[in-house]
């Protein structure tokens, strides 16, 4: 498994119903993409879930590389270049995934950290894995994985959730609307701890 996002920040007066449409238009083009495990048409909008910015940021999870390389290179990928300028696609390797009993994405949260010098690497692995299970197994979640970046040493958690409780969050990090979810192989997702 294989993780993927890249951010476009807008303007604080930008209007997202421009991102919105965009989505409603665009969404199902990735609902069969071959290698895709699944994409979350992801949006923050400044003052709302606290959230500091207007943003597009949908996340990925690959099932294979040539899935995402035939994205990157092969014209999926040339919209977004094309509309909002080209922006830097991160990638993490796969962790963990595991599902959860949600039915239906309507929020995400995703929360990146780095990974402290000096730690045993075994057990930095063994607790990102025990945090996605921990994610998954929550009331209302839909599923959750677990991926780092090893050129910077940073860890991404994310899950995606059939509602988001403000007053009893569970899970860390920022939170996202799900506009889209196309899921062509979600089903076909490593389950458990990816080595």
């Amino acid at each position: 498994m294989h993780a993927m996002q890249y951010e476009l920040t807008l303007p604080a007066d930008y209007d997202m119903g421009i991102i919105r449409d965009r989505v409603a238009r665009r969404g199902h083009l990735l609902d069969g993409w071959a290698g895709l495990g699944l994409k979350a048409y992801l949006v923050r909008e400044r003052g709302q879930r606290a959230s500091p910015v207007n943003q597009y940021a949908p996340f990925y999870l690959w099932n294979t590389v040539d899935g995402m390389n035939a994205f990157l290179w092969g014209g999926g990928f040339q919209g977004v270049g094309d509309d909002f300028g080209r922006p830097s696609a991160r990638q993490w390797t796969g962790l963990a995934y595991e599902e959860g009993g949600g039915s239906q994405a309507r929020f995400a949260v995703r929360r990146r950290h780095p990974v402290p010098d000096g730690a045993l690497l075994a057990d930095i692995a063994k607790d990102a894995v025990g945090e996605a299970r921990r994610l998954a197994a929550e009331d209302g979640a839909l599923c959750a994985a677990a991926a780092v970046d090893t050129s910077r040493w940073e860890l991404v958690h994310f899950s995606l959730w059939e509602r988001w409780e403000q007053d009893a969050p569970k899970a860390d990090g920022e939170v996202f609307e799900v506009l889209h979810l196309s899921t062509p192989g979600r089903d076909r997702l490593p389950r458990g701890r990816q080595w």
